[in-house]
């Protein structure tokens, strides 16, 4: 008697497969998009550059936004990351003024 085969699945199954698996690579992709421009407003503050921190930080914030709405982060998370950048990020506008 051979092997076991391998278990037969019903044609929902099989798509739900290929959807989950696109999903995966997508929200792969969101997440490595936050991580990296998360990564460039921190180089932006150690340089103390203030025109280029501006820029990025609106774009990092739009990013961890968008990604909330769209489920691939919880709103929660996309929240308190924009908190701690936008802390981050204030150091730089604080220290310029005083």
């Amino acid at each position: 008697m051979a092997g076991k085969s391998a278990p037969k699945k019903n044609l929902s199954a099989l798509k739900r497969d290929r959807q989950a698996e696109k999903n995966r690579l997508r929200n792969k992709a969101v997440k490595t998009a936050i991580k990296t421009i998360t990564k460039k407003v921190e180089t932006a503050v150690a340089n103390k550059n203030r025109e280029e921190l501006q820029k990025i930080f609106a774009e990092a914030t739009k990013t961890i936004t968008k990604a909330a709405s769209k489920g691939v982060i919880h709103r929660n998370t996309a929240s308190r990351k924009v908190s701690r950048l936008a802390k981050l990020a204030n150091t730089v506008f604080k220290s310029e003024v005083a």
